[in-house]
């Protein structure tokens, strides 16, 4: 049993300042149900002028939109967050997307110093001890070099599918993120996982290789696993964790006392 450690302070996670008025978003909740995937990148392009930006973890969602952006040309910016301990697939899958379309991808790392006092003060693995502990890695790594990607944007466009976890088909193709203060907005929340891939082979979209191995949604690699048959979609992330809780930040308590993948490799039934 891992003795307990005292929690870092965050004096960093300050609150987002005062949101401004929520804008109306009846026009686009209403134009978007009927639109193609490309269609509703577009509107999101028009209404959002130059203040529209796309986070891809180069997932197969996040690959098929990059592959709208870019091949359709269109003016939303795209970004992704390198939080250091990526798999090699997923830099792999960034370098090919990159060769493939030939245009830029931003990139947002954690703060040195925060992910320095984090090291020092807690080791490389303590989001595997507790719930808090794993948002507080997930906080310096993922939500804080997002805050500031997102910052004096107007739209933010997503992976998302509703039929990722139970939490997201509580979602909506188009929410006001008040804690960003922007119009959030998921091109892809109506597909199927059979309909992505369907896509993906259709258009020579390069995806990331784990998805092949059991892998649907990849993060970072100590924090994801392959799922089994009949597993839910988000079962492969933070997998010691009560299902419920299974977000990072961005969008039960239990200690973790079972095995660190890292030296004990979670065997995957075939």
């Amino acid at each position: 049993m891992l003795p307990t450690r005292q929690r870092l302070p965050l004096s960093h996670m300050s609150a987002v300042s005062a949101a401004p008025a929520v804008p109306n978003l009846d026009d686009l909740r209403l134009q978007l149900p009927a639109a193609s995937a490309l269609e509703r990148l577009r509107l999101v392009a028009t209404r959002f002028p130059g203040k529209a930006v796309f986070s891809t973890s180069f997932g197969l969602e996040d690959q098929i939109i990059s592959h709208l952006i870019f091949d359709n040309e269109l003016p939303i910016k795209v970004f992704t967050l390198d939080t250091g301990r990526n798999f090699q697939e997923t830099y792999s899958t960034w370098n090919k997307t990159l060769l493939k379309y030939g245009q830029p991808i931003e990139v947002f790392h954690p703060q040195r110093e925060s992910v320095e006092e984090l090291m020092r003060a807690k080791g490389p693995n303590s989001f595997y001890e507790s719930i808090d502990n794993r948002k507080e890695c997930c906080y310096i790594r993922k939500v804080e070099p997002l805050n500031r990607a997102l910052a004096g944007q107007d739209a933010w466009v997503t992976g998302i599918r509703a039929e990722q976890s139970q939490n997201r088909q509580t979602m909506d193709p188009v929410e006001w993120d008040a804690a960003h203060n922007l119009t959030k907005i998921h091109p892809l929340f109506d597909w199927t996982w059979e309909q992505a891939v369907e896509y993906a082979q259709a258009n020579g979209i390069p995806v990331n290789p784990l998805h092949k191995q059991g892998f649907v949604s990849i993060g970072c690699a100590p924090c994801t696993r392959a799922i089994k048959p009949g597993e839910d979609f988000r079962a492969g992330r933070w997998w010691w964790e009560d299902l419920s809780a299974k977000e990072c930040g961005l969008h039960s308590t239990a200690r973790h006392d079972g095995p660190d993948p890292v030296v004990e490799p979670i065997q995957i039934e075939k």
